[in-house]
């Protein structure tokens, strides 16, 4: 039995759900538990191209927040949590690529 869309989440429609559904979250009730930080997280490793507004989306969408809610202070000090997400999640060895397209490129031989 699966659970409830992740696009059931207001703010997020199907192509976030598609993105997390590669990502390794199945349903709205796993995004929840995980939190927004870990489920960007793992949509950055699945390839997913860093974009703010979708970060501060997530995090609106979780506290059932409209996604323009976001302002001020609590915009500024979710972007430094953002930047240091990003940063935090590239593979070092990897020339600032994201995990899964440094893994990719190594696969098949491409990168040295």
């Amino acid at each position: 039995m699966s659970g409830t869309a992740i696009s059931s989440i207001k703010n997020l429609g199907p192509a976030s759900e598609a993105a997390f559904l590669r990502a390794g979250v199945p349903d709205a009730e796993t995004l929840r538990e995980i939190g927004a930080d870990e489920g960007y997280r793992r949509l950055l490793q699945s390839g997913q191209r860093p974009h703010f507004i979708s970060y501060y989306v997530l995090h609106m969408a979780l506290q059932g927040r409209p996604w323009n809610d976001c302002r001020g202070a609590e915009k500024a000090a979710l972007r430094r949590a953002f930047d240091a997400l990003v940063v935090a999640t590239k593979d070092p060895s990897a020339e600032g690529l994201p995990r899964a397209l440094a893994m990719a490129l190594d696969f098949y031989g491409i990168r040295a």
